[in-house]
């Protein structure tokens, strides 16, 4: 489990959902509810572990985004994937 932004993220259960509805791929997202869209060392680490994880399991991440009101981060548009 991995603590990002005050909530605890379980890469298992996100994939566990995926291959539950027969995914090809993932984009995840969340969301800073204050605004700030500049990615945590938190959200760098999840992203890593779930593009390693989606790696492995063929079931590639696609996007990691981050939403607020001030409009959204984009890992793939980044070119952190």
């Amino acid at each position: 489990m991995t603590h990002s932004e005050g909530t605890i993220t379980d890469v298992k259960l996100i994939f566990q959902a995926a291959l539950g509805c027969n995914a090809s791929s993932i984009i995840v997202a969340h969301n800073h509810p204050l605004g700030n869209l500049k990615p945590s060392q938190a959200d760098k680490d999840l992203t890593d572990k779930l593009r390693k994880a989606g790696h492995v399991l063929e079931l590639p991440l696609l996007d990691y985004l981050i939403l607020s009101s001030e409009g959204y981060f984009s890992f793939a548009d980044e070119g952190l994937l």
